[in-house]
């Protein structure tokens, strides 16, 4: 307690001030899409003005990025040590399975920011680069997990089939859920580990 007897904040107050701007951004993006999420109606849903944008965030675009980094992050499975690489991809297909829930709801944000993205190249080029980041993270971690001759294929081209057929999977089940259930998921892994399911 401070010496004047009230409770101070606790945490940063720069980071709860973005954090506040990212929500007010998720909500508007899901209301109105990307295309008409403006940098005043955020500042306004939050209770800021466009200078506690400013003050956070090099520009809309920046604000954009930080959202997909916010509420679309990697997918970690929980991997039990000398699994083998087919009990490390059920592990991954857990793990996707465990993320639907929440990917869900960010699903129509994710979706219009691609769109926005395609038409919009400094976008795309910075979705370029964090992309391939995440690739070369993805390949260094499937290094650790098995060795180079027990992967299907080289681990470069592997981390993009998984981030591939993850996202496919998700957006459809998210699109007809009845028509892709988790032993879809289940299956799909699987078969990366050169596994047959009944």
């Amino acid at each position: 307690m401070s010496h004047s007897g009230r409770r101070q904040p606790k945490g940063d107050k720069r980071q709860r001030t973005r954090a506040k701007l990212l929500e007010a951004t998720r909500e508007l993006v899901r209301e109105r899409g990307y295309e008409h999420t403006t940098l005043q109606a955020v500042a306004e849903r939050a209770g800021m003005t466009t200078g506690a944008i400013y003050g956070n965030f090099k520009d809309r675009d920046d604000l954009f990025m930080a959202l997909a980094g916010a509420y679309w992050t990697p997918i970690k499975p929980v991997i039990r040590p000398g699994s083998s690489f087919a009990e490390k991809m059920r592990a991954l297909a857990e793990a996707t399975i465990a993320a639907i829930p929440e990917r869900e709801t960010a699903a129509y944000g994710r979706l219009t920011g691609m769109a926005y993205s395609l038409t919009h190249e400094e976008i795309r080029a910075q979705v370029r680069e964090v992309t391939a980041d995440s690739f070369s993270l993805g390949a260094d971690w499937l290094r650790t997990v098995a060795d180079e001759g027990g992967l299907p294929m080289p681990a470069e081209l592997l981390v993009v089939v998984i981030h591939s057929l993850t996202e496919g999977l998700l957006f459809q089940r998210f699109l007809t859920p009845e028509l892709v259930p988790d032993e879809a998921f289940y299956a799909a892994f699987a078969a990366l580990a050169g596994e047959r399911t009944p």
